[in-house]
């Protein structure tokens, strides 16, 4: 055996041992994970996120996963020869394109990332907001045809699955009172989920460290930020397009009593391990009026 054969093991666990506060803070408590679709990546990153997510459910948190699925839309869109197109961050969705984003995110996207899940047990259940109503909507912009706004959440189907020991995963689609299917921004989905289960946190994984005051320079990055001085940096016009609504979505997730929101890269190894059992600072945080 050599000597780091030897330390590996102290090393784990001593990790371990230093995790027990942060097990304890969290145990029996809900904490929903938006998984953007920019994070992702390959096989390996799948895997490491979805062991990520078993882990926590073993040690007692109930854990909801909320995920998007943008790339992997635009590359079916693309394969179809259909033009996507957006405004201010979110994706106009014709008829034709929201039956796109439904097979995407309700055929393969959501039924992979449960399959990743349940090789470690039986654990993860699939569904998206339009399940048992879960997710009611009207439109949000005529100009964006099939994007819903939520106006209502009914948590009892994920607070069942939860009850059970298991862990939804929720594709980002909604139903009107009609019973037609619109399409959610996922960021918005998880925020509204976190708000109606009274989350204790809501962590976005993406593709980038967190925020910035002048992407892509690193040294800006913001570690942690109010919600004042959040929408503060909205007003001046540093967030790029696509961070808008993940910070937009923070803000709403605090002010309706969720505990803390995060920002951070979700292709990072174990990120959400680092996120919830060290002392280490990952990303942003954004804190609400009582932190």
């Amino acid at each position: 055996m050599t000597a780091t054969d030897a330390v590996a093991p102290a090393v784990a666990a001593r990790l371990l041992a230093d995790a027990i506060p942060y097990i304890r803070e969290f145990a029996g408590r809900t904490v929903v994970v938006k998984y953007g679709g920019n994070a992702m990546g390959d096989d390996e990153t799948a895997r490491r996120f979805a062991s990520d997510i078993v882990l926590m459910r073993l040690v007692g948190i109930d854990v909801v996963v909320v995920h998007g699925g943008g790339p992997q839309i635009d590359h079916y869109l693309d394969q179809l020869g259909i033009e996507s197109e957006r405004i201010d961050g979110l994706r106009v969705t014709d008829e034709q394109t929201m039956d796109i984003v439904r097979m995407t995110l309700t055929g393969k996207v959501n039924p992979e990332l449960v399959a990743a899940i349940n090789v470690h047990g039986r654990y993860a259940v699939g569904l998206s907001g339009a399940d048992a109503r879960m997710l009611v909507v009207e439109p949000l912009d005529p100009r964006l045809g099939f994007v819903g706004e939520i106006v209502s959440v009914d948590p009892h189907v994920i607070q069942g699955i939860l009850d059970a020991g298991e862990v939804p995963v929720i594709a980002g689609i909604g139903v009107d009172d009609a019973g037609r299917a619109y399409n959610i921004n996922a960021d918005t989905a998880a925020a509204a989920i976190a708000a109606a289960l009274g989350a204790a946190k809501l962590v976005y994984l993406t593709n980038v460290a967190g925020l910035y005051r002048d992407f892509p320079d690193e040294s800006s990055l913001v570690s942690e930020i109010s919600i004042h001085d959040a929408r503060k940096l909205l007003a001046s016009g540093a967030v790029g397009t696509g961070m808008i609504p993940k910070v937009e979505s923070c803000i709403q997730a605090l002010e309706a009593g969720v505990e803390r929101a995060h920002i951070v890269d979700g292709r990072r190894d174990h990120v959400l391990l680092l996120e919830f059992f060290t002392r280490e600072g990952i990303g942003t945080m954004i804190t609400g009026p009582a932190a």
